[in-house]
C-alpha cells in the first residue's frame, strides 16, 4: 500500500487543531513528527496521523491514559542523540 503524505492544513482539518497547537504536541512528543519533503515543505504521514486520533479516540472512550507519539510507534529516532 503506498504511503500518503498530509501537509499541514489537511493535518490541522483532520484532527482539529491549531498549527501551534500541533507544533507543540510535536515538541512534547505527544504527536508525530513530520517529515521533510523538500527544502521548506514537510507532510505527516496519513497512517500516522489516523494510529494518534484512534489512540485519542480510545483513551477517551475507554479511560486509558493519553498516549504519547512513542508509544504509537511513530517517533523517529536521530542517531547520536
Amino acid at each position: 500500500m503506498p504511503h500518503r503524505i498530509l501537509r499541514l492544513p489537511d493535518v490541522m482539518d483532520r484532527v482539529g487543531l491549531r498549527k501551534s497547537a500541533i507544533y507543540s504536541r510535536i515538541a512534547s512528543g505527544e504527536f508525530p513528527a513530520p517529515i521533510p519533503l523538500g527544502a521548506r515543505a514537510v507532510g505527516w504521514l496519513e497512517t500516522e496521523v489516523d494510529e494518534w486520533l484512534k489512540a485519542r479516540i480510545d483513551a477517551a472512550r475507554f479511560g486509558r491514559e493519553k498516549p504519547r507519539a512513542l508509544d504509537c510507534g511513530y517517533i523517529r529516532r536521530e542517531s547520536g542523540r
